[in-house]
């Protein structure tokens, strides 16, 4: 026989799909696609999983299957380990060959190693490509040969690269293995026969969605498009972001195709009538920026699994923090009476997802006002978030604790009240996630405890009573948290 079988995994998608492509062109388009709902990851002890993502996830399957099923194929999904289903379908059908896309953390490499290890014994080759991220692990390097730590001569020739070297994208295959002879596939388990359960608003999933979002995204006829994506990014009561972070974390669209996307976007404003608007030319720029960084924290955690568990700056793992389970709590229930972190939470816990701003902002809060373990934060979030990637996520946490590589410096500590003034100065994020101080003047919106008695009782939000008081001063946990990072300052 000479089918090769397609091992989907975070690729959920039939455009761009390297493997895919390359497992298709092989088999003359003898491809028999197979998904495995990996019971190791649907149920991590809690530290990686998370409803909103399975959710999306069987969205995101089901759509594929439905595709798939109109190209005369079919999805054969499979529940288990990998290192026996894998071995199991390939002995059921005859395949030569199974071809999947390089996934980068810990877990991912471990296993894709034991399934090669299976099939090897039984003497099916294995082929892995690069599609979730533009660069690989091996292309971007320093002079030596070693892996860059600090993101800005990394992102240098990430920039270089893309730009003199161009990306490609790979057409959508042709299937010409019928699903009438593939093996039949176990039903997709609703998320509650996988134990999981959400209230959340997550977004839908699927490629279709993926690329409608990517649409509106850089179409310029659009008030916030990606040409405006360098000004009003950080402004947190507009739409002005792509929100195609969980749509890459899945795979249901590939970083490829955002890049190409993007560079189509900012060839049609060049040739527009104002083509020297220096603003959206950068706001183009930064967008892609973002996929530069998502490459970087993925090679960090590749080459230094141990960020997974500690810090990446070892001497950080002996910061003495306090870890008071009240104030953890009244953060994750948006209840620490700081509104602009407040409303930030509460988005969390409505739509899976929150403002890229607004992620830095409680995390500061969470690890220099509050003075809890960065490493508490991130598994909230990866509980939580539709997007939520061990990479991003943890480079991230640690980039705002201090902690991490290329982190701001220990003593930048986000000032919520001045956070809040700056990207949310009439209020308007903070009173539809916080509807309790709707009436609450945009004088004191960030700040709400300043407001005299009488007008608390006037709009009817008492502080302490109708709204929380703050759980901590900022100014006096400031240097509580200048003093715990500088006792472990540079030791090594």
């Amino acid at each position: 026989m000479t089918a090769i079988l397609h091992w989907f995994r975070r690729d959920l998608r039939l455009y761009d799909n390297t493997a895919l492509a390359a497992a298709a062109r092989e088999s003359g388009g003898e491809v028999i696609p197979v998904f495995v709902l990996d019971d190791t990851l649907l149920h991590a002890n809690g530290r990686f999983t998370g409803a909103a993502r399975v959710r999306f996830l069987l969205q995101s399957l089901a759509y594929l299957a439905e595709v798939l099923q109109a190209r005369g194929s079919a999805l054969v999904v499979r529940c288990g380990d990998p290192r026996h289903e894998l071995p199991q379908l390939v002995r059921a059908t005859g395949a030569r060959a199974v071809f999947w896309n390089r996934d980068y953390s810990p877990y991912a490499r471990r296993r894709d190693k034991a399934v090669a290890e299976a099939l090897a014994a039984i003497n099916v080759p294995v082929q892995q490509f690069k599609d979730a991220v533009i660069w690989d692990l091996d292309e971007i390097v320093t002079k030596a040969g070693t892996p860059y730590t600090v993101y800005t001569p990394y992102s240098r020739q990430w920039f270089h690269r893309t730009e003199t070297e161009g990306v490609h994208c790979a057409d959508v295959p042709q299937f010409n293995l019928p699903a009438s002879v593939l093996p039949t596939s176990e039903p997709l388990p609703t998320l509650e026969e996988l134990g999981l359960q959400t209230d959340q608003d997550v977004l839908p999933g699927g490629e279709h969605h993926a690329q409608a979002l990517l649409q509106q995204f850089i179409d310029l006829r659009h008030t916030h498009n990606i040409t405006h994506y360098g000004s009003q990014r950080d402004i947190l009561a507009l739409p002005a972001t792509s929100r195609m972070s969980a749509h890459l974390r899945l795979g249901t669209i590939s970083p490829r195709a955002c890049v190409r996307a993007a560079q189509d976007a900012e060839a049609t404003r060049r040739n527009s009538a104002q083509p020297d608007d220096r603003d959206q030319k950068n706001g183009v720029r930064a967008w892609i920026g973002e996929l530069a960084w998502r490459d970087f924290y993925a090679q960090i955690l590749a080459h230094f699994p141990h960020v997974l568990r500690g810090a990446f700056k070892q001497q950080y793992d002996a910061l003495a923090w306090d870890n008071n389970d009240q104030l953890f709590a009244a953060w994750k229930a948006g209840q620490t009476g700081y509104p602009i972190v407040d409303a930030a939470m509460r988005q969390l816990q409505r739509e899976a997802w929150m403002h890229n701003r607004a992620r830095m902002i409680v995390a500061s809060f969470l690890t220099k006002d509050l003075l809890i373990d960065w490493r508490r934060g991130e598994r909230h979030f990866m509980q939580l978030l539709v997007d939520g990637d061990p990479a991003s996520n943890n480079g991230g946490w640690q980039w705002v604790a201090g902690t991490g590589t290329d982190a701001q410096p220990y003593f930048r500590i986000f000032n919520p009240v001045s956070q809040g003034k700056q990207y949310d100065a009439a209020g308007a994020y903070v009173r539809t996630y916080v509807p309790e101080l709707q009436n609450v003047p945009d004088a004191y919106i960030h700040e709400p405890w300043t407001m005299p008695a009488p007008l608390q009782e006037e709009i009817g939000v008492r502080i302490g009573k109708d709204y929380p008081a703050p759980i901590v001063t900022h100014a006096e946990q400031r240097q509580r948290a200048l003093d715990m990072y500088g006792a472990v300052a540079g030791k090594q």
